[in-house]
């Protein structure tokens, strides 16, 4: 675990993030942040296929939700929101205890 932190509310920092992440320099943590920042504002479906894949992991793993609305992927194929998911499966909204820590 690093000693980097990375504030992932901030809308101009995109490029350090990524940065970070391809440096590795980031915390899991701060992964899953900024992962879930992508998916939250589609970003992550027009980054290169390594992105939406991990982003998909951490669907599946329960980690990251799906963003409050859809998107397109990069190859046009729809990405639903949380909100169109059956509760429980992949992307769906998460406990609320994983939110406050």
């Amino acid at each position: 675990m690093s000693n980097y932190q990375i504030d992932t509310s901030k809308e101009d920092d995109l490029v350090n993030l990524i940065s970070a992440y391809e440096g590795g320099i980031q915390s899991e943590e701060d992964t899953i942040a900024m992962f879930q920042r992508l998916i939250n504002d589609g970003t992550v479906w027009q980054l290169q296929g390594s992105y939406g894949r991990l982003a998909m992991d951490l669907l599946a793993a329960g980690l990251c939700e799906l963003g409050e609305k859809g998107y397109r992927d990069y190859w046009g194929n729809y990405v639903p929101s949380r909100y169109e998911v059956t509760p429980g499966t992949k992307g769906a909204p998460l406990p609320t205890r994983r939110m406050q820590s």
